[in-house]
């Protein structure tokens, strides 16, 4: 198994963690707000030190990649791809909305076998980012922007129970209004649950590369932007 860091900068929590053989070991999170180009730097040094002080060999680093802030993924996705050049290590790009799902199949066993989950990411009003995903993390629909009523998820919720959660699901449930649709509080994209899914990408040889990988935002600006604008 790899030894990797995590990076998870993609809402107001900052965090940084290292994982090896599916474990997290170390981790460190702020909670006080957007203040990720203050906290970021600290938090990965003491990782890296952590690492190094054990003699465990940094293999790869794992960025968040979104959707969410932009200014909070370019922090991270800077941060991350630095260290990469700097130690000569792979970079593996985590889903954020897959992230969110991480912590809920983990300590919610108890939900149905044909629950779907719904991972949003607040963009603001009646706005969020959000896919849903079987209990097998298969995509039953891509990432997308959507501006929440009562008919958004109406498909999916009229055949399965329907999990919501992140820091958009709360201001929307009761607009969803369905008898299948259930909200679960608490749940953050952290750098500590990131593990389970960059060592199945590592494993997979799913690498980024360092040096024309963009997060989620920047990904969609770029390609609709003319070239010679680029």
């Amino acid at each position: 198994m790899s030894c990797i860091l995590h990076i998870e900068t993609s809402t107001g929590v900052c965090s940084a963690a290292v994982s090896q053989d599916g474990a997290c070991l170390f981790s460190r999170v702020d909670r006080s707000g957007p203040n990720h180009a203050e906290r970021l730097g600290t938090f990965v040094d003491e990782s890296i030190g952590f690492a190094d002080e054990n003699g465990i060999p940094l293999d790869a680093v794992a960025v968040s990649c979104g959707p969410g802030s932009y200014t909070g993924l370019r922090i991270g996705v800077s941060m991350a791809k630095g260290i990469c050049y700097g130690r000569g290590l792979k970079l593996i790009a985590v889903p954020t909305l897959e992230l969110l799902c991480v912590p809920v199949l983990l300590e919610h066993d108890e939900m149905e076998d044909d629950a779907l989950l719904c991972p949003m990411i607040d963009a603001r009003r009646m706005e969020v980012y959000a896919g849903v995903y079987d209990r097998a993390l298969r995509t039953v629909r891509p990432v997308g922007a959507d501006v929440v009523g009562p008919d958004t998820y109406r498909k999916w919720l009229d055949e399965h129970p329907v999990y919501f959660f992140g820091n958009g699901a709360a201001k929307c449930i009761d607009t969803i209004g369905h008898l299948n649709a259930h909200l679960i509080e608490g749940v953050e994209p952290l750098a500590e649950w990131m593990f389970p899914l960059a060592e199945k990408r590592m494993a997979e040889g799913r690498t980024e590369d360092v040096a024309y990988f963009v997060p989620f935002y920047l990904k969609d600006f770029v390609a609709k932007t003319p070239k010679k604008l680029v």
